[in-house]
């Protein structure tokens, strides 16, 4: 089973993510972008204010490409709980805000290119925190965590999220660490 972990910015996904290793410690936990050649290509753009938006976009898909073909599918094949710290969806939400003057579908545009080859995952466990707790929480230090820029992006997380909302556990991040814990631990039992 493929379980994911997304939200904007600040939600509480890495805590989350840590959290569930004591939990679940036969699962293969794993994140995008990865700590491949691919996934130090991303964090390079992401601190670069001037990288080009597709081609950014690109670097995140080949990532994820790389992500599934040496990680995920892999585990998923020896019949492995597979538990990602980001996933599709964070492409979806981050860099439609991004292409959002450049394409007139940019959401659509990057599902397009991800249908072929992606892995849909069973569960996707989404921390819904409003796009003002997250800029309190962070400390603003990239293009991602800006106040307009996210709102953007937690309204495409919204557009996900009500296209397919059977995959979907909305839990609100703004509970305590223990009770986000709480629920995304019984929303991965009920599901499996």
């Amino acid at each position: 089973m493929l379980v994911t972990l997304e939200g904007i910015d600040g939600s509480g996904k890495t805590t989350l993510c840590k959290q569930l290793q004591s939990e679940f410690p036969d699962a293969v936990f794993t994140r995008e972008p990865t700590n491949s050649w691919y996934g130090d290509a991303v964090r390079k753009s992401i601190s670069a204010d001037n990288a080009d938006s597709l081609a950014e976009l690109f670097l995140y898909t080949a990532d994820h490409a790389d992500h599934l073909a040496s990680v995920i599918e892999p585990a998923l094949e020896e019949g492995k709980l597979v538990i990602s710290d980001r996933y599709a969806d964070s492409r979806y939400a981050y860099q439609a805000a991004t292409l959002s003057d450049q394409l007139s579908s940019p959401l659509e545009y990057i599902k397009t290119i991800h249908e072929p080859f992606t892995r849909v995952p069973d569960l996707t466990i989404y921390l819904d925190l409003p796009p003002e707790v997250a800029v309190q929480r962070s400390d603003q230090a990239n293009k991602f965590e800006q106040i307009q820029f996210l709102q953007s992006v937690y309204d495409n997380y919204q557009q996900v999220i009500n296209k397919d909302p059977d995959r979907f556990a909305v839990i609100d991040a703004t509970q305590s660490p223990e009770s986000v814990l709480s629920e995304s631990i019984n929303a991965i039992e009920s599901f499996s």
